[in-house]
């Protein structure tokens, strides 16, 4: 049993990856379970089955394969499970969770602005209104790159901090 990413396992997954169909995620299901049972226990494969159940609407299901995926994922690949792991916990209404992976997500990867944005739902969904658009307006001042938004980046910044403090 490998919990290694290699070249062709990656290769294969990105293969299914791209030929998953949205609206009928049963074949891709087929596919990773199919290759779980190859490669079991690899954290890779773990996340896309998980993934899989995820966009088919089964976020019960898909939160065991996440949970169980990211003490083995490193990287881009933990990163992205993270979030859709936090993601999925807001879905099924379990915000304190998803506020705890998001908050320990954005900590260890502090760069990645759709953690950030994805915590700002979590935020939102959970009544925090006013926190939830200090995140976004943070974003907006981090990443949005024209003279007006610049112009303004310190009202902008003392007003999400006026809103992360507000209760």
């Amino acid at each position: 049993m490998t919990t290694e990413l290699t070249p062709e396992l990656a290769a294969t997954i990105e293969e299914a990856f791209a030929r998953r169909d949205r609206d009928n995620m049963g074949p891709t299901i087929a596919f990773f379970e199919k290759l779980l049972t190859e490669h079991p226990g690899n954290p890779y494969v773990l996340y896309e089955v998980g993934g899989s159940y995820d966009t088919a609407g089964d976020e019960e299901k898909a939160i065991g394969y996440y949970e169980r995926a990211l003490p083995g994922l490193t990287g881009e690949t933990r990163r992205k499970c993270l979030l859709q792991y936090g993601s999925t916990l807001r879905n099924l209404g379990r915000f304190d969770d998803s506020l705890a992976v998001f908050k320990d997500a954005c900590a260890e990867y502090p760069e990645s602005d759709s953690l950030r944005v994805f915590k700002a739902l979590t935020l939102q969904a959970s009544g925090q209104h006013n926190k939830a658009l200090a995140t976004l307006l943070l974003v907006i001042a981090d990443k949005v790159d024209s003279a007006e938004i610049k112009r303004y980046e310190a009202a902008i910044r003392g007003n999400a901090d006026y809103l992360a403090h507000l209760p």
